[in-house]
């Protein structure tokens, strides 16, 4: 049934297999055709009308988070980590989403801004505005990248071909839809994507689970694994450095629960694009939160699947060829799924891709024509130009991920590749919100400079890691605490130059809606802690919930 040391991770694919992925590569471009329809204005085309209903949108929100990052990425953790890797979730995720959706969407949905770098511009000034657009943009294209050179390394096990053709066709089918049918196409496939998702992780891990024993097999075999005893524990080795994560709890929880943590889910356009294109303020406060329950079980499909990888597939960690971290999805799906199953694991995987990459390049049109383009190159031009450079942008975005997947090939386990970017780009950039967010005396210049010197702190230790003159445990504790320096730096840089141009601070008036304590009714505080009336619909009992959830789910692998 399968091929396996002959041609490596081809898989021995059938017709059933190729009948589900044709069928689901002709919906996910039916419902760009479909979209496209709707597209009247840029609004439409870049926040689908601000018109989509909660549950819709916080689908979307997790989905787009479930590219290459999620399912090969946190796979690969599985394997090299243990179960240290669940702090990516629980600790990593939910409470900066449950944060989103509380404090940080009031702010964004109620100033009516179109992105987060515009944000920026009304909260600061236009120097930060554009480095931030221009870091953005960079960023969004190097981790589209990452999601394109994972869907490539599918297609190159399922039908042969060459990494850079497959990276060419991969490109292609995201190409197609987003530029048809904008965000609404977007948010539309990440919806179906999540429930495909599934269907093609879930036999992976059934399946899996059954071949070593279930879940006490699975333990015990990972106690004789490289491992050993400490793979299958969270917090209980973080006292020091002996953990296979080699950081501490202190990095882990100010490091990656703190600083890239909130840096990344409430700063990253890419998400809170998902949140913007919500109906109304209650179901853009609901978005991130409804999604923060999903992202709470999907370890089970991600993980696991990593720690059943690590004890069937014998040499797994090699530092290059098919036994490489970032292959540990792959190679179960060769070795565990029939023909038929393995269809649908196939479509999962390459439907969590296209939905990743799909994420990076909506958020990289949006920021690129409003904020780069019509901020600075060609202003006052009418709405149908606007679309017709979003789309531009969507090909130019697609054909620079093209360049950046070899970038993310040069990488054993891109989860590393990934959480450096989000270090130097991200942590710097939650530190200037927070403080902006809830000081109303930082100055606009304090905004430029905390974010600048901030990504610099983060990119000096990165540089002085990759030449040695740094020394930590791994490529992650250097993340952590990369993250941990920018987000120092840029709040002590935001308070010394507000000190020294505390004479051109906004006026209240300036700041209203921008600041804490200054808005109307959207961001009022009463409206940040009170909500919605009805449970179900109340941001803050279901951000609650989610984060007595994730404290429950620590407590058996402490």
């Amino acid at each position: 049934m399968r091929t396996l040391a002959a041609e490596g991770l081809r898989l021995d694919v059938g017709i059933v297999d190729y009948l589900i992925l044709t069928l689901y590569f002709v919906t996910v471009l039916g419902i760009g055709f479909a979209a496209r329809r709707a597209i009247k204005s840029s609004a439409d085309f870049f926040l689908s009308g601000r018109s989509m209903p909660a549950w819709v949108t916080g689908l979307a929100f997790v989905s787009a988070n479930l590219g290459a990052l999620e399912i090969i990425g946190m796979a690969a953790n599985g394997a090299e980590y243990g179960l240290m890797t669940l702090h990516y979730y629980w600790v990593g995720a939910v409470p900066a989403m449950v944060f989103l959706g509380i404090v940080m969407m009031p702010f964004y949905y109620g100033s009516k801004v179109h992105s987060v770098p515009e944000f920026l511009r009304r909260r600061f000034n236009r120097p930060t505005h554009l480095f931030n657009a221009l870091s953005f943009a960079l960023a969004q294209v190097l981790i589209a990248g990452v999601n394109l050179y994972a869907l490539a390394l599918i297609l190159q096990a399922l039908l042969g071909w060459p990494l850079w053709l497959s990276i060419v066709i991969g490109a292609a089918i995201v190409l197609i839809y987003i530029t048809l049918g904008g965000l609404s196409s977007a948010i539309y496939n990440e919806v179906l994507q999540f429930f495909v998702i599934l269907a093609g992780l879930i036999p992976i891990t059934v399946v899996g689970l059954v071949k070593v024993g279930g879940i006490d097999g699975l333990m015990e075999k990972v106690r004789e694994s490289p491992l050993g005893e400490a793979g299958l524990h969270t917090f209980a080795d973080t006292a020091g450095t002996g953990n296979p994560l080699g950081a501490n709890w202190i990095g882990i929880i100010f490091g990656l629960g703190f600083v890239l943590s909130f840096g990344y889910w409430t700063t990253n356009f890419a998400e809170v694009q998902r949140a913007l294109s919500a109906k109304d303020m209650s179901a853009a406060r609901r978005t991130p939160i409804i999604g923060a329950f999903p992202k709470l079980l999907i370890p089970a499909v991600t993980v696991i699947p990593g720690l059943i990888a690590l004890v069937t597939v014998k040499g797994l960690g090699a530092e290059n060829g098919d036994l490489v971290y970032n292959n540990a999805i792959p190679l179960l799906m060769r070795d565990l799924l029939p023909n038929g199953v393995l269809g649908v694991a196939v479509t999962g995987l390459i439907a969590s891709f296209m939905a990743g990459m799909a994420a990076n390049v909506s958020g990289f049109n949006t920021v690129f024509t409003y904020d780069i383009w019509r901020a600075y190159i060609r202003k006052d031009r009418d709405d149908a130009h606007y679309i017709r450079v979003g789309r531009i942008a969507t090909i130019g975005g697609v054909l620079v991920g093209i360049g950046t997947a070899f970038i993310a090939a040069g990488f054993s386990n891109i989860m590393n590749y990934i959480q450096a970017l989000f270090s130097l780009f991200n942590a710097p950039l939650f530190a200037t919100f927070i403080v902006g967010m809830f000081w109303k005396k930082m100055t606009p210049w304090a905004g430029f400079w905390s974010l600048l010197l901030g990504f610099l702190a983060s990119l000096t230790l990165y540089i002085g890691h990759l030449t040695d003159v740094f020394h930590f445990n791994s490529d992650l504790e250097e993340s952590f605490w990369g993250a941990g320096a920018a987000f120092l730096t840029a709040v002590v840089v935001a308070v010394v130059v507000t000190v020294v141009t505390r004479g051109t601070s906004k006026s209240d008036d300036e700041l209203r809606g921008l600041v804490y304590g200054l808005g109307g009714q959207s961001t009022s505080s009463d409206v940040i802690i009170s909500g919605e009336r009805v449970w179900w619909r109340n941001p803050v009992l279901l951000g609650t919930l989610a984060l007595v959830l994730a404290v429950v789910l620590y407590i058996p692998v402490w």
